[in-house]
């Protein structure tokens, strides 16, 4: 959970484009497969019994569902959870969920995403359990083999080649790990070879996933990452944290070119890449203009005692939650997760694919 930047992207989201018939009658609709870290977790980490990247405790979900915790690192919502409920798109399910059969994955998708994942196998590795993108790449693998035994190995072909991806990491690989002397990366790179290791290491993973079918993907960049809560208190001045902002900068510019390239190179491919960096930072520098009135310190918080890092029983709530950008030290609200996700929805032209769904409904935004 500690993983959380102040990332946009937030959000891997894999939204497949296939309504077929399946052999056994069955009418498969479009679905979301989600890859990402804790701002599009919707519970995998909750399955591992030894992460310590955990939104297991109260008030996590407050505003959620039966305002229990579910897994979401957030007071509600994700932004993937927005964006597919403006798709019509079932809620995708946690890979993890024990009680998942075959046809839930055929009609709901799946969600990969784990809090303290990177793009780097050692990032985030102080939270002993969490999934890489380089895993959630082989559980996707796994997934498709399902599949194949489910449908037929050209169904299942045509299933996943229609299908659109979205890849959102990178911030943890900053924050949970260049950016901390305990790793090796913080010494052995600096901040432009860093970003030049962990484009060509995505380069290689988003060549693999067109390797697996991908051909309509899309890529989101960072956020201001150096303005989150805990970027905020551990600085000496209270501002945010110019060098990571400027690396967020670099990595987006970075990565865009990276798209752009992929985009010609790869065969029958169709590659974007989602900014919403100036946005963010916006609604961070001016938050009455949207609506806010606080953009530097979590609603959820131990009192003085800062940084608490993760929202606990014993944490003081603010008042108004829909007030707050910031749920805990690194995480957005569900108000602030909405702007985002109307920020992405029109940069995208995201249009509703599926006119009549029995997804569950969405949970509304907190009222207070």
């Amino acid at each position: 959970m500690k993983n959380n930047k102040w990332r946009v992207g937030v959000v891997v989201a894999v939204i497949v484009a296939a309504s077929i018939m399946l052999e056994d009658g069955c009418e498969c609709r479009r679905v979301q497969f989600i890859f990402g870290d804790s701002l599009s977790d919707v519970g995998n980490n909750k399955y591992l019994s030894k992460s310590l990247a955990q939104a297991s405790l109260p008030w996590y979900g407050i505003d959620f569902g039966n305002g229990l915790p579910n897994g979401r690192f957030s007071n509600g919502r994700t932004v993937a959870d927005i964006i597919g409920d403006q798709m019509g798109l079932p809620r995708p399910p946690p890979f993890l969920d024990p009680s998942l059969t075959e046809d839930d994955i055929l009609h709901n998708g799946l969600n990969y995403a784990s809090g303290g994942g990177g793009i780097l196998n050692d990032t985030g590795n102080y939270f002993i359990q969490r999934f890489s993108l380089y895993k959630q790449i082989e559980l996707f693998q796994g997934t498709q083999e399902v599949i194949r035994e489910k449908i037929g190995k050209e169904e299942a072909e045509e299933f996943f080649k229609e299908a659109r991806y979205v890849v959102a990491l990178g911030s943890n690989d900053f924050i949970n790990n260049y950016l901390m002397p305990v790793y090796r990366d913080s010494w052995t790179y600096n901040d432009d070879t860093f970003i030049q290791y962990l484009i060509e290491t995505l380069k290689g993973q988003l060549k693999a996933l067109h390797t697996l079918g991908a051909r309509q993907l899309m890529v989101f960049g960072l956020g201001p990452m150096g303005c989150i809560p805990l970027q905020r208190v551990l600085s000496a001045s209270g501002n945010c944290q110019d060098r990571t902002n400027k690396l967020a900068l670099s990595f987006n510019k970075a990565a865009a070119k990276l798209i752009d390239d992929l985009g010609i190179q790869l065969a029958n491919s169709s590659f974007r890449f989602g900014d919403a960096y100036d946005v963010v930072n916006d609604v961070i520098s001016n938050p009455n203009k949207y609506g806010f009135e606080n953009s530097d310190s979590p609603c959820c918080s131990f009192g003085r005692i800062r940084p608490a890092l993760t929202c606990l029983p014993a944490s003081s709530l603010c008042k108004d939650r829909s007030k707050y950008v910031f749920w805990d030290e690194y995480h957005p609200t569900d108000s602030a997760n909405q702007l985002i996700a109307n920020e992405l929805i029109n940069k995208f032209g995201f249009l509703r694919l599926n006119q009549s769904s029995s997804s569950p409904a969405p949970s509304p935004s907190p009222l207070n």
